[in-house]
């Protein structure tokens, strides 16, 4: 076996697939299983790539794949910490390391979210691009599967061209928008005082300021702030207007958050989040 081995790549990607049971990846077993493991198109939708695409990559004949894609066949095989670097090894990718925004996920954290039934969560990276959500944070937000992988970004969501369609409006608790995205425009800024030689945080700076007027005009602001603890007002569709507390909980040594939002027991909020339970996770 050698660095950048395809064939090696397809039978442990293979291989990998067909150990994850569905449970595993928070689906639904369905009827008629003919194949161990997940199916070629859970995957696909888990990792936010083409079917065609893992197709193409188990026979050994698919294309290089970035190291974007690789975190995202990584969470969605749930791989553990070595087998992710061999994954990067077979594939021939310099794994992420110092200079680089860690968009691998540790499995204890991947544990940690899947035991998160009742609120929703998800875990972000300096990057603020999601790695991973549970179901109850697809009924808040809306079908986060439904965008192109790279555009599953708070910041791009919030700020970037259309990035609001089909998703839930996040304002303050008063109904303005302007001190979210002012504080979402903040972190990305430290985040690339952090990863000034990350490629992928500086492309989507650059597209957002060419793309996005009030982006632009924030970062011009150079604005410097660190909110961690927030009440933020969502307007769901079908659910109508409920305000969380949101809680970043830091992942160590990996500059990651998990996000986490909830409501104070008793109040209509925890009603309404309550009826998402119930009638959001019926949609997603």
């Amino acid at each position: 076996m050698s660095r950048g081995d395809s064939a090696e790549l397809a039978a442990a990607l293979r291989q990998w697939r067909e150990r994850v049971t569905p449970a595993d990846a928070g689906l639904p077993a369905g009827p008629r299983r003919r194949t161990p493991g997940l199916r070629r198109e859970e995957v696909a939708a888990l990792a936010g790539v083409s079917v065609d695409y893992v197709v193409r990559l188990e026979q050994g004949r698919g294309p290089h794949p970035s190291s974007s894609v690789l975190g995202a066949l990584a969470r969605a095989l749930r791989l553990s910490t070595p087998e992710t670097r061999h994954l990067f090894d077979l594939a021939g990718v310099e794994a992420p390391g110092s200079g680089q925004v860690v968009d691998l996920v540790r499995p204890s954290v991947l544990r940690l979210l899947d035991r998160m039934h009742d609120l929703p969560a998800m875990l972000v990276d300096a990057r603020s691009t999601l790695l991973a959500w549970n179901p109850l944070l697809d009924a808040l937000f809306g079908d986060l599967s439904a965008l192109p992988r790279d555009q599953r970004n708070l910041l791009w969501m919030r700020l970037g061209p259309r990035g609001r369609e089909g998703h839930a409006l996040v304002v303050e608790e008063d109904g303005s928008r302007e001190g979210l995205d002012r504080a979402a425009v903040a972190r990305a800024r430290a985040a690339l005082g952090r990863y000034p030689d990350d490629a992928v945080l500086r492309a989507m700076v650059d597209e957002l300021n060419r793309t996005s007027p009030i982006f632009a005009e924030l970062w011009a602001q150079r604005p410097v702030e660190d909110r961690r603890v927030d009440r933020k007002t969502f307007e769901v569709p079908g659910i109508g207007r409920l305000t969380l507390d949101c809680d970043s909980l830091e992942v160590p040594g990996d500059d990651q958050r998990l996000v986490v939002y909830s409501a104070v027991p008793g109040s209509r909020d925890a009603e309404l989040l309550d009826l998402l339970r119930v009638v959001g996770l019926q949609t997603v």
